[in-house]
């Protein structure tokens, strides 16, 4: 069943993150569905592609780690800063822009720091890939 492809505006969450946050996709491949710019499975560059979920509520990162320590293991979120180390995944092999898969609503990105990010709401319903 066809999904939407994913462009810029894609609303995203994280499993640790305590707010949503928005998919940025530059112009540069010159591609766009609904007149927005498509996504591919290489728009993974925190603060470029995927800013910050808030607060960050994952032990694995540092940050937040050394702050409920110092609160005698109560859990204190820190502010989010993703650390992405690999393309998003699966992607649309079937379908690519600039020679790269695109993506589609089932796919996700991965934290250093522990957390899945997904897609919650697409920024275009309109332009659907296999």
């Amino acid at each position: 069943m066809p999904s939407p492809q994913i462009t810029s505006g894609t609303m995203l969450q994280c499993s640790f993150g305590m707010a949503p946050s928005t998919l940025g996709i530059l112009p540069e491949n010159r591609v766009a569905a609904c007149n927005l710019p498509a996504a591919t499975i290489m728009d993974n560059k925190p603060m470029i592609n995927v800013p910050p979920f808030g607060m960050c509520q994952s032990l694995a990162n540092p940050t937040v780690a050394a702050a409920t320590a110092a609160a005698l293991g109560a859990l204190t979120p820190m502010p989010c800063l993703p650390v992405l180390t690999a393309p998003w995944f699966p992607g649309v092999p079937t379908v690519t822009v600039a020679n790269l898969p695109t993506l589609d609503t089932g796919c996700k990105l991965l934290c250093a720091w522990a957390g899945e990010i997904s897609i919650v709401l697409p920024g275009q319903m309109t332009v659907t890939v296999p």
